[in-house]
């Protein structure tokens, strides 16, 4: 039958879109299941996280059987923000062997985005989307970041889109050395007249107000960072509240001001789907790490700290090794809290462009 490509429309029809994902990988030996509590509202338009967005959902079939998937999405947020003409191709999943299906439905995604006034697209980067691994496709990542099979690479090439950006993994393993290293730096923070709190403690009043503003003024000229909205925040606490993120994440004051925020999830390897007979690695066992600092306070020790603070915490909990998470390969100051830290890189990612020409 002829290839046809469509705009998933209703509950059944964007649940469908959703559960896809699992279906690209349902022969992997561990997998993140898809999330469909937090990624229907949003395809409905009934979540946050549309508000300044335009999102354009596209299947590929043959027949009654998908074949790939993609989100369009026009956000006005971030073309604010960095003042660019930008579209976004993100939930990209494909079967093997689509590459005249993922030609058509991408072809159509970048349309509808040129339509409406892109003058380009990036695909692997935006919203709540991360890019695509290079290197380690067995590992299970840590469960917020892409876990593509290869093929996926040749049938975003083949369908126009070229390397715009590359990032690294890191992760850690637990050693008594560290530890004592990061007590130390959390010690000299405090002595310096730094006060590190867990949001659990942070008042609840305060807390997704609080976050929102640092974290926002501390990506603000972060490579394709879109401001996150208050409201957005507050969903996300509230979503993970329940896997101890409230406990291992921090806000860093000084003097009563906040300085620096934190966003550590802890491990939930629990809710990944494993093959019968397949154990996860010590090392597969991750949590996901994001650190804001304010400008004006960066270099004093900070962000070792609220790191030092997460990962003491995730040791408590019987960690053996822990995730410093993405980092975009040109974030050399960045990379070397990594390396301060005791982190090395584990994996490396891929974000993607097409440029339109008339």
């Amino acid at each position: 039958m002829a290839i046809t490509i469509e705009t998933p429309q209703g509950t059944d029809a964007l649940t469908e879109f959703v559960l896809f994902q699992d279906a690209v990988y349902a022969e992997r030996s561990a997998r993140w299941p898809a999330l469909p509590p937090l990624q229907l509202p949003m395809l409905a338009g009934e979540s946050p996280f549309t508000a300044g967005r335009t999102l354009h959902p596209l299947l590929a079939r043959d027949g009654g059987r998908i074949l790939a998937r993609a989100l369009a999405l026009l956000d006005g947020r971030y073309n604010r923000h960095w003042n660019e003409r930008l579209g976004h191709v993100l939930m990209f999943e494909a079967r093997p062997g689509t590459r005249e299906a993922t030609r058509l439905l991408l072809d159509r995604a970048c349309a509808w985005l040129e339509e409406h006034g892109a003058e380009a697209a990036r695909a692997g980067f935006g919203m709540l989307e991360f890019p695509f691994v290079i290197d380690d496709y067995e590992s299970l990542p840590p469960s917020i970041l892409r876990h593509n099979p290869a093929y996926y690479h040749a049938l975003l090439k083949d369908a126009g889109f070229e390397s715009e950006h590359g990032m690294v993994d890191y992760k850690i393993q637990v050693r008594a050395e560290l530890v004592a290293r990061w007590e130390s730096a959390l010690e000299a923070v405090r002595r310096a007249g730094c006060e590190i709190v867990p949001l659990a403690e942070v008042p609840e009043a305060r807390r997704a107000a609080e976050f929102t503003e640092l974290w926002n003024d501390g990506f603000k000229a972060h490579w394709g960072y879109t401001p996150f909205s208050e409201a957005e925040i507050a969903l996300l606490l509230s979503a993970f509240a329940p896997t101890g993120v409230l406990d291992t994440s921090v806000m860093a004051y000084r003097a009563g001001r906040p300085v620096g925020a934190l966003w550590v999830g802890p491990e939930t390897t629990a809710g990944a789907v494993l093959a019968p007979g397949r154990v996860l690695a010590d090392a597969e066992k991750l949590n996901f790490l994001g650190i804001a600092v304010r400008e004006s306070d960066r270099g004093r020790g900070v962000n070792l700290a609220m790191s030092a603070y997460a990962y003491l915490e995730l040791v408590r909990r019987g960690a053996r090794y822990v995730s410093y998470t993405l980092v975009l390969d040109d974030n050399w100051p960045s990379r070397r809290t990594a390396e301060k830290l005791g982190a090395e890189v584990c994996a490396s990612y891929l974000v993607y462009r097409r440029n339109f020409r008339r």
